[in-house]
Formats: structure tokens, C-alpha cells, sequence
């Protein structure tokens, strides 16, 4: 092998959700590349070369790792929560399928991390605890016909959705569209979830219905949730609550 290639998943913020291994990727890598405020997360090491660069130039970066490991580095190339999810894997071997010859005798692994979803639906209890899916609501990389197309059919599937980049300054009423498609399905008490910048110092966790869904703030650090029509608050007798998907259709 000329060199390595390791695509890392830093989570979603905290370094103890890093794990071991993507640690050690990190801090053995000649070579760290990614979005900058992922590489700004790190320190670098005597001698460890960073490349940072924009939220767009994905397949730039992959094209740029496959690069340097072709010359005989070891390069990471990090990404925010599990780097297969929505992130940088992709992007990697979408730049092996565009020319395969970046790819000769590199060694090319993918090191996974806890995604937005599993630290947000960790945080109010077990929403995933039986079927879901996951929908980006960027229109960058696919048109809104098929988020819309999608979110319609998950919602009467009965699947959990989790919903990734719901909103940004150039796009900020898409997410209030998705709740118009989702309202058409399902009923207005089914429980909605705004988990923000999860595990940071400013996280912040609300849960709502989807009948006042529309009236919540959201921005490209939140993930929303929404649950299906088994979705259901559990209440302790201290009075604390937590939110959960029963596991067999049986106890719906």
C-alpha cells in the first residue's frame, strides 16, 4: 500500500462521544483534512499538517486525501457526527468511483461516530426503538420534489423521522414545508423533537407536537424528530419524562 486513508466521525461535539479509534486516526495521521470547524476541534500534533476548507468543496477534499495518500501519508479526513451518514464517506468513494486509479494501493477505512440522531434521541429517552429513517432536507444534492416525495411516504410508512439539516439562512422555510407534508399524514399530537447543538454547552432540547412544530426555531445544528403514531411520553413518579417508541406493534 502507498499510503492510508482513514474517514473519521468525530460526533456530535463532546470529546468523550470521540471514539478510541477515531482518536488514534487523528492523532496518527500525517495529513488531517475537513470542513473547518471540524478540523477546528483538534489540536494539532508537532509536525501535523491541517487542511481545512469550505462546507461545499467536499468532493475537492475527498479528490485532495486520495491525493496525498497516493503519495505514501496517512491521511484522515474528519467529519461531524458518523462520517456515513450525510458526510465525508461518501464523498471519498464517490471520488474512488469517478477515477478509480486515486484509489490504487491506498488503504481506505472508515472509522464510524455517533451521529446527531442517536445523541439526540439518547437525550429524552428511546424514539428509535423501532423503525425509522433519516432525511436530509438540504435541497443541494437533490431537488425538494423527492424530500417532499419522501418525507410523504415515510410519514405513512409510520416510520420515526429524523429530519438533518432542517433549516439554514438560505432556506429557512423548508422545514415549516415539511411539517405542511408531514401534517397531511399524521395527526396533530404526534410528538416532535427540536434537538439543538446536543452535548454542547448550548444544547438545548424541546419537545413539542406537530400541531406547534411550526412555530419552533431551528437552524443547521438542530435535528428534529419526529415520531411515528406509537411514539408516546413515559412519566416516572417523581414527575420526570422521557419519550419512547414502544418495540412490538403488539403493545401499540
Amino acid at each position: 500500500m502507498n499510503g492510508q486513508l482513514i474517514i473519521v466521525g468525530l460526533g456530535p461535539g463532546p470529546q468523550n462521544w470521540v471514539t478510541p479509534a477515531a482518536s488514534e486516526a487523528v492523532g496518527e495521521a500525517d495529513v488531517v483534512l475537513g470542513y473547518a470547524p471540524y478540523v477546528n476541534r483538534l489540536t494539532p500534533r508537532t509536525g501535523q499538517i491541517f487542511e481545512a476548507s469550505d462546507n461545499r468543496e467536499e468532493l475537492a477534499r475527498a479528490e485532495r486525501a486520495l491525493e496525498l495518500a497516493a503519495s505514501g501519508q496517512r491521511v484522515v479526513v474528519v467529519s461531524g457526527g458518523d462520517p456515513g451518514v450525510f458526510a465525508m464517506a461518501a464523498a471519498v468513494y464517490e471520488a474512488v468511483e469517478k477515477n478509480p486509479v486515486s484509489a490504487s494501493s491506498v488503504d481506505i477505512r472508515v472509522e464510524p461516530g455517533v451521529t446527531a440522531m442517536l445523541a439526540a434521541a439518547a437525550r429524552i429517552g428511546a424514539p428509535l426503538g423501532h423503525d425509522f429513517c433519516a432525511i436530509s432536507l438540504s435541497d443541494n444534492l437533490k431537488s425538494w420534489a423527492t424530500i417532499e416525495r419522501r418525507l410523504r411516504l415515510a410519514a405513512e410508512a409510520d416510520f420515526v423521522i429524523a429530519l438533518y439539516n432542517p433549516a439554514s439562512k438560505a432556506r429557512p422555510e423548508q422545514i415549516k414545508k415539511a411539517f405542511e407534508i408531514l401534517a397531511t399524514v399524521l395527526p396533530s399530537e404526534t410528538i416532535v423533537v427540536f434537538a439543538r447543538a446536543v452535548g454542547r454547552a448550548d444544547e438545548d432540547v424541546d419537545v413539542t407536537t406537530l400541531g406547534r412544530a411550526a412555530d419552533a426555531l431551528c437552524d443547521m445544528r438542530t435535528l428534529v424528530m419526529i415520531g411515528s403514531r406509537a411514539t408516546r411520553k413515559v412519566q416516572s413518579a417523581d414527575g420526570r419524562s422521557w419519550v419512547y417508541t414502544p418495540r412490538s406493534e403488539r403493545e401499540r
